[in-house]
């Protein structure tokens, strides 16, 4: 198969130049990982679950951390749309020297799982397969963590399966408000993967270096750059892009934010106050960008319809304060599971 030449997208128009400095030193040609990220290195021993999509064979991709020793419980970690299971390192690592065992899956349409063409994505969907997972590996319940995209699982995760759930961990999670709301027009598939086509690490960085890491970017971000656009860089680029505007549409259509009440676990979201991510601000008519607030102004409104929720502010820290600062965020996050201890 030939391979198609990566496109380069412009810099951000509002760019500050430290901005577009930092932007402009993306690597123009990124390692072509594969589109299941074949060739790129996991921290621990990835394993499949097979299943069947629209008749045909597919694989759910996850990493399941044993520790050496045992506390008896669970943990489960759910990455965010443009995030893996291997962006959890840092947080699966002291999990499981705790004595948590931990299961980080690769969602379907994403990283080393399979992109099934035909799948109709779907929150439900996505959290049934999470189920199918931890039952067939004996776990009948779990401390769910959920990031970005990944809190939105989590919180239909939580809604589905109330008894699998012993506490709820959202960091910086999406799905906190039905965006139609806020005056998010719909767009449609192809138009999601037209843009998707035109992914590089170039596109990558700018926006994460706006939007996750407020102009600050460290050189340990890169690996996550890549590894994104390795998916993008081989034959199979077109499969990885019509997966993520599949799951575009997915966040768009399937809001979780009018079922809040409806999330029973004890509930902790954890906030990275210089998190700029607003979901679907490049498709908002210009004149409504200024109201379409980011994840810590409507956190707290959030916090209080969920009957047994609490919110911790993680100041000066992004969308990423896992990846960002990992000895702080892992502070905090041991403080709320060994809180949730004798609940």
């Amino acid at each position: 198969m030939t391979r198609r030449p990566t496109r380069t997208a412009p810099l951000p128009r509002a760019c500050l130049p430290l901005v577009c400095l930092l932007v402009a030193a993306a690597p123009a040609t990124p390692p072509s990982y594969g589109a299941r990220l074949e060739r790129f290195a996991y921290p621990y021993p990835v394993k499949t679950m097979p299943l069947t999509v629209v008749g045909e064979p597919a694989e759910m991709a996850y990493m399941d951390v044993v520790p050496e020793r045992p506390n008896g419980r669970t943990v489960v970690l759910l990455h965010g749309k443009n995030f893996c299971g291997a962006t959890w390192e840092a947080t699966a690592r002291p999990l499981a020297d705790a004595g948590y065992r931990v299961v980080i899956p690769d969602q379907l349409g994403f990283c080393k799982s399979s992109k099934p063409r035909a799948m109709q994505y779907s929150f439900e969907a996505l959290a049934s397969n999470t189920d199918k997972l931890l039952k067939s590996l004996g776990i009948a319940h779990a401390t769910v963590i959920g990031h970005s995209m990944g809190g939105m699982l989590a919180m239909r995760y939580a809604i589905m399966y109330p008894a699998a759930v012993d506490r709820l961990v959202l960091v910086n999670p999406l799905g906190l408000r039905d965006r139609s709301e806020d005056g998010l027009p719909y767009t449609d598939v192809d138009a999601l993967w037209a843009g998707e086509r035109r992914t590089s690490a170039a596109s990558i960085k700018a926006y994460q270096l706006e939007n996750y890491y407020h102009g600050q970017w460290k050189s340990a971000y890169d690996r996550w750059v890549a590894m994104q656009a390795g998916m993008y860089a081989g034959p199979g680029r077109d499969q990885v892009a019509l997966a993520q505007a599949k799951t575009s549409e997915m966040i768009k259509t399937q809001p979780v934010a009018h079922e809040l009440y409806r999330i029973k676990a004890p509930t902790t979201l954890i906030i990275g106050t210089l998190d700029k991510t607003a979901f679907g601000r490049a498709q908002v008519p210009t004149s409504l960008r200024g109201f379409l607030q980011a994840i810590p102004q409507i956190a707290p409104e959030a916090a209080r319809k969920i009957p047994r929720a609490k919110l911790i502010k993680l100041d000066g820290l992004g969308h990423s304060p896992q990846v960002e600062d990992a000895a702080r965020f892992n502070r905090t996050l041991m403080g709320v599971l060994s809180g949730a201890a004798g609940s």
